[in-house]
């Protein structure tokens, strides 16, 4: 088998997320607040209205979209972004209604308590359960050691019900010094979550410092390490962050050294690439290609594969549709499908 890669369309903002509204409809953000539906009956790009103020600068911005199970019942889609202050910006979930050129009934369900001077580190990737929960992510902000601090939600991954309450069986409920919303933390800058219905299992990427990156298999109210634990270095010179283990913290599926700098995540279960059921999928903006990673049993890396990097675009956001093509969005504001050429 081989791959071909065909662009649907270009001269775009940063597509950050993307997703399936129905088989023909693309839905997708710029990160620097559009909302857009790709219809792929002509590949024509229209423009929603109805969205709030974003804090575009630096990292933050429009972040993800996604499409819940439930979608064709109520309409609701999930966004996260960056939500601006008077200083500073917060991580913040949200749902509105699709409309026929517009989202209406916009609700922020958690503007997370993250602020930073700092316009790095926002995450953010939603994720649905299919059993009435909703995750997301929140980067650390470029804090670093609130990540460790139960008491804020820097550097976690939420678990909400789909109104925006918090489930009464999140790890933390009760506990005085935590957050009810809390599911996990110690987390850096996860730009990628992804539930697998088939096993039940929660995935996530997230971005280390100068190399180790993570994949991680998130797990209730576990703690992931950073700052205490990182694979690692220091930005201005040859310095460990942290330590590399540490008894009570979690152990990575995977770790990049060098970094590629993951952005979105996906457990392919599609039909197109047969060879790929049940690898994770991320893409690279440093190092500019799409990333397989293939799992064991116990469900650790065993082997990783990078397509794509003749393209030498930051690969931003990943979708997939009914039949298992993958589609691909990227800072230079292109998106792409990919497909596999089967020899006969």
């Amino acid at each position: 088998m081989s791959l071909h890669l065909e662009k649907l369309v270009g001269n775009l903002g940063v597509v950050w997320g993307m997703d399936f509204i129905d088989d023909q409809r693309l839905i997708f953000t710029e990160r620097d607040g559009w909302l857009g539906v790709l219809d792929l009956n002509g590949n024509k790009v229209s423009w929603l209205q109805g969205l709030p103020e974003v804090h575009a600068q630096g990292q933050g911005g429009l972040l993800d979209v996604a499409v819940p199970p439930d979608f064709r019942k109520n309409s609701w889609l999930y966004f996260t972004y960056s939500k601006p202050g008077l200083l500073q910006a917060q991580t913040a979930l949200a749902r509105a209604k699709l409309g026929e050129d517009s989202v209406t009934d916009w609700q922020d369900l958690l503007v997370g308590d993250s602020a930073s001077l700092r316009n790095i580190h926002f995450g953010s990737r939603i994720a649905f359960d299919g059993k009435g929960h909703v995750f997301f992510s929140i980067g650390d902000r470029g804090l670093r050691s609130p990540a460790q601090d139960l008491s804020n939600h820097i550097g976690t991954i939420i678990r909400l019900n789909m109104d925006g309450s918090v489930p009464e069986d999140n790890p933390f409920v009760g506990n005085s010094q935590a957050r009810d919303e809390i599911w996990s933390y110690g987390h850096r800058n996860p730009q990628g979550l992804f539930y697998d219905s088939v096993s039940g299992k929660l995935w996530e990427i997230e971005h280390g410092p100068r190399g180790g990156d993570e994949i991680n298999l998130i797990e209730k109210g576990k703690n992931y390490g950073w700052p205490i634990v990182s694979q690692g270095q220091e930005y201005f010179a040859d310095i460990d962050v942290g330590v590399k283990h540490k008894n009570g913290m979690q152990e990575p599926a995977k770790v990049y050294i060098p970094s590629i700098a993951p952005s979105d995540l996906l457990l392919y279960r599609g039909g197109e690439f047969k060879a790929w059921q049940g690898s994770l999928l991320t893409g690279a903006l440093k190092l500019r290609h799409l990333n397989r990673v293939e799992l064991d049993e116990k469900l650790q890396a065993v082997k990783e594969t990078r397509y794509l990097q003749n393209i030498q675009q930051r690969i931003r956001s990943l979708a997939v549709d009914a039949s298992g093509k993958i589609y691909i969005g990227t800072d230079a504001g292109d998106i792409y499908r990919l497909t596999g050429k089967h020899e006969k």
